[in-house]
């Protein structure tokens, strides 16, 4: 089957929380997916989402001759929770509406408990809807049955034993290069700083901080009418050429200079630049450079290089990966304007195609040198429109939006159900920067509504 928007992570939580993990490219790019047996299904899901599920509930959405067309989970509230239990049915039903899938499977894994309440409630929402049900399973200790079959000898009543880390389904994908993390936690740790490293990355950060402020003292004294400017050019420079070198296959593993990095991308300008250089054909390269960056940052810095990564994840249809660096960006800052977006486009469970570089880097380069060329006296006091900071002090935009600020019709409920998913890039036509797919707001290309 082709995967033409695969894999990703989506919750009912009470504080939205998102997912990581790697699939360059979508898994569209790497394998094709068909809708099968169910113990081969079963064998894929965790390779789709990037880990293997515990209390959850997934979708897969279907297409023609049981193609899989789109991938996403969901928690299972614990203790059941009627109220989240609609919210997952409204928001799996808006998302196989508006991508026009018609026929879905869905596949439960925890006890009967968690299971059948949100189950029974997203099973009888999507018939309502005209969406056809291919197969309904649930998976538990090992054991999963069919929940539309009712013969004993097939589908006993305790199941039947399945093994998805032994099925050939699941040695194909990790072939692909689709690994599988054991839970959602460990992914969640693969953005995490090595243990024991803090302490390194507090130094190498204090020290890229005095050298960036060395940068800006030197600025008028070598007759730079805009020692910011002077700071946006190095950083510029300096992440250019790692783009450059991840391209190459090459890395950087010196922490010194991954934390110089990590304090260059606190200037917007510098960011912005990285952001504008994502190109979908180098999704890989990008994606291990942002990881690299983000695990050797210090907190303050952590913002931008994982919204960069979030960014990529999401390009490529990996929503768990782009779920959990948003995470990471917003538990940093919750006020960071980027992982806002970003967060509102994977609660939505927007397509990878929606994922548009929100421009050109001579664009950005344009937007920001209009600026600062009426303000050069101000040395970068004003840019945008807004305040700007000092170089090195990281950005705080608006506040943090809620995921029913993405279309999901629950009314503004303080309880909310995060949706993450992995989408493929067959779509066309849409043709929205990121910040816009997520939350309409006007295009981050004028000067003034900088993110």
């Amino acid at each position: 089957m082709t995967n033409s928007n695969p894999a990703g992570d989506g919750a009912p939580r009470r504080s939205p929380k998102k997912t990581a993990v790697e699939r360059p490219g979508g898994v569209a790019a790497k394998v094709q997916l068909r809708a099968g047996s169910a113990d081969a299904v079963l064998a894929m899901v965790p390779h789709m989402l990037g880990f293997y599920p515990d209390n959850s509930l997934v979708v897969l959405g279907l297409g023609d001759r049981s193609l899989v067309r789109l991938t996403f989970r969901y928690d299972l509230p614990d203790p059941p929770d009627d109220e989240l239990a609609v919210d997952i049915a409204e928001h799996a039903c808006h998302v196989l509406g508006r991508e026009k899938i018609p026929s879905a499977m869905l596949i439960g894994y925890g006890s009967a408990e968690l299971v059948a309440p949100v189950m029974e409630r997203i099973a009888s929402r999507l018939l309502q809807a005209g969406v056809e049900l291919h197969e309904v399973l649930h998976a538990e200790g090992g054991r999963f049955r069919s929940l539309l079959c009712s013969d004993e000898s097939c589908c006993p009543a305790n199941g039947r034993p399945y093994d998805p880390g032994s099925h050939p389904a699941a040695a194909a994908m990790a072939d692909a290069g689709l690994g599988a993390y054991p839970d959602r936690a460990a992914l969640v740790r693969s953005l995490q700083p090595i243990p024991g490293t803090a302490d390194q990355i507090r130094r190498a950060t204090n020290d890229a901080n005095m050298r960036l402020a060395d940068v800006v003292i030197r600025g008028p004294a070598e007759s730079e009418a805009d020692p910011l400017l002077r700071v946006t050019r190095i950083g510029r420079a300096a992440v250019q050429r790692a783009i450059r070198s991840y391209r190459r296959g090459d890395s950087i593993t010196n922490r010194d200079q991954l934390a110089w990095l990590a304090v260059l991308l606190t200037d917007l300008r510098v960011r912005d630049d990285a952001w504008a250089r994502m190109d979908p054909g180098h999704q890989i390269a990008h994606s291990r450079l942002w990881t690299d960056v983000l695990r050797s940052a210090a907190p303050e810095c952590v913002p931008a290089p994982a919204c960069l990564l979030a960014f990529v994840a999401w390009q490529s249809g990996n929503g768990a990966l782009a779920a959990v660096a948003v995470e990471r960006a917003l538990t940093a800052d919750h006020t960071y304007s980027m992982a806002s977006l970003l967060a509102g486009a994977i609660a939505a469970g927007l397509p990878s195609s929606a994922a548009r570089m929100p421009m050109s880097p001579a664009d950005v380069a344009g937007s920001y040198a209009k600026v600062s060329g009426k303000n050069s006296r101000k040395a970068g006091a004003q840019s945008g429109g807004g305040r700007r900071r000092q170089a090195g002090v990281k950005h705080s935009g608006g506040g943090r939006s809620r995921a029913a600020e993405s279309g999901r019709g629950r009314g503004g409920r303080s309880r909310s159900t995060t949706a993450e998913r992995n989408s493929g890039s067959s779509e066309s036509g849409r043709g929205t920067a990121a910040g816009r797919a997520a939350t309409a707001r006007p295009s981050t290309t004028q000067a003034g509504k900088r993110i």
